[in-house]
């Protein structure tokens, strides 16, 4: 019945559709949504690669693309006039709309093309062209991966208080990495005493010594009479512009993470028309998403992580927030798919991935990051080249080298030296892996003294076949057979899902206490810990068998693991479709949650639970962004099941919710859905599809699938 009413529904969109292009010829709408290798807006940037690749959103009124045209013109004059002399695709067949590689004449560099497209629709009626697309050459590499632009906001406070004659408090609202800037007219020359914050005081006042790695910092700006605009010149940090750090370019200056602002000693009355929050920032559309639901926590908890992926993006890499300011594979990971849910943007993530093949950094398990982030990049852009052009070391990433004869791998191995640590990238002959589970690590780990003895790994067992390790190393085997396929390489193919299979016999038979049916920390250990249960549950290891013990055991652990590890608990949890409990983790109020961030004063996630937890934290750390990601892609179910969302499952868990609604950005154009429970206490789901797009929706508690069509899809499910 369920299936019966969609389908009359969605029979009476085609109709409509179909009514009104007889009554008005073509009537469909020009193709939108132009980027030339990802690039949204390429007259601000410089195209590097010397056969760019072009992408469009196909109007909904198409239904779906059956052939398309492209042209590219050396000017604005010759494309209007038709006049393609670069590149005229003429009509070719196919439903390609992402990612079309540029076929015609070689490109100078330093140069302006324009381009634009046009599509034939499921009646295979041409489309108006799009409209037109310039875009700029730099200098010409070959495959080169183009950055995109930074930005700069300049906000004005959001609440003002006059403390006492010439000194005045203002605050902007959210913390965020720029400087100040003032406009004022000064009738003498003088000096302003000028303090900005992350964090106030419990008597609200900015807090000039706060903990760990919490920024404040004072500074002087002489004022004249002739001059009116000013912008502080920040001192920098020297930790996080060290070498290894990522370095800004020098027309930025130097920033800090600030939201409160205070002025001293001013000679004219300040208001929030003098003073400004001046914001750096990668390209973010802030309307490119959103999410709301019937819980007030968690919306507010989803704005706190989409502004931390925008506020975080300033580097033109994924950093691990202020206190270093450097790439991590496993920081970037997460920061990569909360980026993919909140902005049509994927130019920064395939930057950092990139980077990480030269640049690594010392964690097993970040290295076993890397390949997942390479093929998350494929998935949600349709895109091989990153992972062609580096296929070779991305095998070296998957640590297949180290497995002994079971198949198992430990960085204590012999294979592991100078010379296979040279061909993971790394540049220093000292440099080895360290097993990392997650962080910071106990006492007992380390003998560093921090608040809590057992760090964030649960206890674990810090053993040399570890559990979490050959975990992540399973899951890149999986992966890595796959890509392998997709490039036509069968012997690597059948080598990883050998290899593959032998892992999880081996994880399977030597990692578990069989009577307890539980996963071990590692081999011969005696310990079982959230950490060693989790990843096995979010990679797919755990037999059928198991599955309730291992998942009994991980809700008796709570939200034992730091933000980082919450990422592969979530997954797990709404994975094996645990999905009210996984909620109660996203939605908790206790000191290891999202909320206590928000009650501690943050903006932007922090680096973990608490300052309790990790003494020398940050308040912007990406990495603690993990609800950005796990809400679109779990407890909507939004998730690609081929490159470049050509298919989309869509299986939606909302737990105890009764309302929600979400607008999920990808490349062919924004999935936007809607979820209530009506009068009739039943499942009431609106799903708006892009055209040119496959979609299945598994309906919560349902084993059948039901096929999308393009724009608007209803769909009831009635209480049992």
């Amino acid at each position: 019945m369920i299936l019966l009413l969609m389908k009359i529904k969605q029979w009476h969109i085609n109709l409509f559709v179909m009514l009104a292009l007889s009554a008005c010829g073509t009537g469909v709408e020009k193709p939108t949504g132009l980027m030339t290798e990802f690039i949204r807006h390429p007259e601000n940037v410089r195209i590097l690669d010397n056969k760019p690749e072009f992408t469009w959103i196909i109007p909904d009124e198409a239904i779906e693309q059956t052939a398309y045209q492209i042209e590219v013109a050396s000017s604005l004059d010759k494309i209007n006039n038709n006049d393609a002399d670069i590149w005229e695709s003429g009509k070719i067949p196919g439903n390609r709309s992402t990612e079309v590689e540029f076929n015609g004449t070689d490109l100078k560099e330093n140069a302006d093309y324009y381009w634009r497209v046009r599509i034939w629709n499921n009646l295979d009626k041409p489309t108006a062209y799009s409209s037109i697309q310039h875009f700029r050459t730099g200098s010409i590499k070959g495959y080169a991966t183009t950055p995109n632009k930074f930005r700069t906001a300049l906000n004005r406070p959001v609440k003002r208080v006059k403390k006492s004659e010439g000194h005045y408090f203002f605050d902007f609202g959210k913390a965020g990495f720029g400087t100040l800037e003032l406009t004022l007219k000064p009738t003498h020359t003088d000096t302003l005493i000028i303090h900005l914050g992350e964090k106030l005081t419990a008597d609200h006042q900015i807090d000039r010594n706060p903990p760990g790695s919490v920024r404040y910092q004072k500074t002087e700006l002489i004022i004249k009479p002739q001059k009116t605009s000013y912008q502080l010149n920040l001192s920098p940090n020297i930790r996080n512009t060290a070498p290894g750090a990522v370095q800004l370019p020098d027309s930025l200056g130097v920033v800090m993470p600030f939201r409160y602002c205070e002025i001293e000693n001013s000679p004219v009355e300040l208001d929030d028309n003098h003073v400004f929050q001046k914001l750096y920032f990668y390209t973010f559309d802030d309307k490119a998403s959103y999410f709301n639901s019937s819980d007030t926590i968690l919306n507010q908890i989803w704005e706190l992580c989409k502004y931390s992926i925008k506020a975080t993006s300033f580097g033109g890499l994924y950093i691990d927030g202020d206190r270093e300011r450097i790439p991590y594979e496993g920081d970037a990971y997460i920061n990569q798919l909360g980026h993919y849910c909140t902005d049509r943007e994927y130019s920064l993530a395939r930057l950092t991935n990139e980077y990480f093949m030269h640049h690594p950094t010392w964690p097993t398990e970040w290295i076993l990051h890397t390949v997942p982030m390479f093929y998350k990049d494929y998935l949600y852009t349709g895109n091989l080249e990153s992972i062609a052009h580096y296929y070779d070391l991305l095998k070296m990433k998957t640590l297949c080298f180290l497995a002994r004869e079971d198949g198992l791998i430990s960085v204590n191995s012999e294979k592991l030296n100078a010379e296979t640590m040279r061909k993971l990238g790394f540049s220093n002959p000292e440099a080895r892996l360290r097993d990392l589970v997650d962080w910071p690590p106990g006492q007992k780990d380390t003998g560093w003294q921090l608040a809590t003895p057992e760090g964030e790994r649960d206890g674990y067992d810090m053993v040399d076949v570890n559990t979490v390790v050959n975990s992540f190393y399973y899951w890149n085997l999986e992966i890595m057979a796959e890509i392998a396929g997709l490039l036509d390489k069968k012997r690597d193919v059948e080598f990883f899902r050998e290899l593959a299979l032998k892992v999880k016999k081996s994880i399977n038979e030597t990692l578990i206490d069989h009577k307890r049916g539980v996963y071990m920390d590692g081999e011969g250990s005696l310990h079982a810990s959230l950490h060693a249960n989790m990843l096995p549950l979010a990679v797919g290891l755990v037999p059928d068998h198991y599955r309730d013990s291992v998942i009994t055991f991980i809700k008796s652990r709570g939200m034992a693991c730091s933000v980082y590890g919450a990422q592969f608990l979530l997954e797990g949890l709404y994975i094996a479709g645990e999905a009210e409990y996984a909620k109660s983790l996203l939605t908790a109020t206790h000191d290891r949650s999202w909320w206590n961030m928000i009650k501690s004063g943050s903006t932007i996630t922090m680096e973990a639970w608490d300052m309790k937890y990790k003494p020398n934290s940050d308040w912007n750390h990406a990495w603690g962004a993990v609800p950005a990601n796990i809400i679109p892609r779990y407890l909507w179910g939004i998730r690609p099941t081929k490159p470049g969302f050509a298919e989309v499952k869509i299986q939606p868990q909302p737990g105890d919710l009764t309302f929600s609604e979400i607008k999920f950005p990808t490349i062919r154009g924004s999935i936007e859905a809607e979820f209530k429970l009506n009068s009739k206490n039943n499942q009431e789901f609106k799903i708006r599809i892009p055209a040119n797009m496959k979609a299945n929706l598994v309906l919560p508690g349902e084993e059948n699938t039901i096929s999308l069509e393009a724009g608007w899809n209803t769909i009831e499910i009635q209480k049992k």
